[in-house]
């Protein structure tokens, strides 16, 4: 696998590219991956948000009582990971399907690592729909999360990921 532009900035943005082409263009079988830890103030923004208060997320005995180590992360704030990645290198895409299927949980501090992996491309007037498998990952490659996503892609370009984003990009 050919790996690009490699430099280090807080977050982890990782995008691999399974040919050897020094193209920036989405291709089937190109991966973009992102890592990320998500922290307790990450769920409770995310419940504001949500209104989701499952004390699983908030209470250690409640998560312990229901079988699991600690306070869970909630799956969807996960699954966020997804959208994240496809738009940070496609702006103005449309996410407009995704399924998801929870394989394991994730607990706060846990580094989660969302992979997009490009399994279909069709070209639909000026625009383009991607049918892109979707995992996370923790701590190493325990998979925790998988299903497929559709976005309609205004470009096959891809952009650089700015450092703002908190990203590494290789």
């Amino acid at each position: 696998m050919f790996v690009k532009n490699s430099f280090l900035i807080k977050g982890s943005f990782l995008r691999y590219f399974s040919s050897s082409s020094s193209s920036s263009v989405l291709k089937i079988g190109d991966v973009l991956r992102q890592r990320r830890t998500f922290s307790d103030e990450d769920v409770s923004e995310y419940s504001k948000v949500s209104h989701d208060v499952n004390p699983l997320h908030f209470d250690s005995e409640s998560a312990r009582a229901a079988g699991f180590e600690d306070r869970l992360v909630h799956g969807l704030l996960v699954a966020s990971l997804f959208p994240r990645i496809i738009s940070s290198h496609f702006p103005g895409a449309i996410y407009v399907s995704q399924s998801l299927n929870f394989r394991s949980p994730i607990y706060i501090g846990d580094e989660t690592v969302g992979e997009v992996e490009a399994i279909s491309i069709k070209q639909s007037k000026k625009r383009y729909i991607a049918k892109l498998s979707t995992k996370c990952f923790k701590n190493g490659r325990l998979l925790v999360i998988d299903g497929e996503a559709m976005a309609i892609l205004p470009t096959l370009a891809m952009e650089q990921v700015n450092a703002y984003a908190g990203t590494e990009l290789h």
